[in-house]
């Protein structure tokens, strides 16, 4: 870890807003992972966002924008977040959307393969047209305009922009992750 958990007492008045705002979300949206330490220090990508609010403040807005409201069923979006994670092998983004997947009701042995960067056979056609998405953006190079149209057919055209800037912001989340070295949660690590 290159940057120490920044303590609640130790917040700058720029950080303060930021954090308590960064926090309550958390608290309502960010659920079946470690995000918060007992201290009331914010972890994962979280904490460098705080440290940096310059940087972190506007990237927390692209977070809160996608995260209310989102038009594309929560399976598709997890598959998504894993096939971008997974690219970048990006420990606490795995860690934590492994999690949030199992909660969402995807098969262990699916997330399995996704994080091992295959293509899982039994995909319903949603997770299918995700996973091609979300492996063709990360991949680099325009987005073949099949993989396009098939999203577009499916999740519509606003759900395929949702999409798409989804896996651009853990994209962000993933090079912040492994940029600062973020680990994972240690009671984590035994699971």
């Amino acid at each position: 870890m290159r940057l120490p958990l920044l303590p609640p007492s130790e917040l700058g008045a720029e950080q303060r807003p930021l954090y308590d705002d960064m926090r309550k979300g958390i608290e309502t949206t960010f659920k079946g992972f470690t995000a918060i330490d007992r201290a009331g220090q914010l972890i994962g990508p979280w904490n460098p966002w705080i440290r940096f609010s310059r940087f972190g403040g506007p990237v927390w807005e692209l977070v809160k924008s996608l995260s209310s409201s989102p038009s594309l069923p929560k399976p598709v979006r997890e598959i998504a977040i894993l096939v971008t994670g997974a690219h970048f092998h990006s420990a606490y983004e795995i860690y934590a959307h492994v999690l949030v997947a199992e909660l969402r009701g995807i098969p262990d042995d699916k997330i399995a393969t996704i994080i091992a960067g295959q293509r899982p056979g039994d995909l319903t056609r949603e997770e299918a047209v995700a996973y091609d998405l979300a492996s063709a953006l990360v991949s680099g190079g325009t987005l073949p305009a099949l993989t396009y149209q098939q999203a577009v057919g499916l999740f519509g055209e606003e759900g395929t922009a949702e999409f798409i800037y989804l896996v651009g912001l853990y994209c962000m989340v993933s090079v912040t992750l492994n940029g600062f070295d973020v680990p994972v949660p240690e009671a984590a690590e035994s699971r």
